[in-house]
């Protein structure tokens, strides 16, 4: 089933989240996953929000997982560490 990789994020040092997001959008895409939403506008209800939200769309938990733990999705993730404070879940669709 496919799964939805969904991330919530306050960006601190925008420089390098640049360069985090470079390297991840190609590992997640290595891994087919395809950006649903980046950014764009949005309405919080409940719960904290945080300025940027991310979604995209991978065939399954498991490929979403080793995109995660993947070797380029961690160099990318370096950068993010100290540039951003975020949320990152997968879940598992019913379509």
């Amino acid at each position: 089933m496919p799964a939805l990789w969904i991330a919530h994020v306050t960006v601190s040092d925008e420089e390098a989240y640049k360069k985090y997001a470079k390297g991840a959008t190609v590992a997640i895409a290595d891994h087919g996953g395809k950006f649903i939403a980046r950014g764009g506008r949005f309405v919080q209800l409940e719960g904290k929000a945080r300025p940027r939200n991310v979604v995209a769309r991978f065939p399954d938990v498991e490929t979403a997982e080793r995109c995660y733990h993947s070797d380029a999705y961690q160099a990318a993730l370096a950068y993010a560490k100290d540039a951003s404070e975020r949320e990152l879940l997968i879940v598992e669709t019913d379509e």
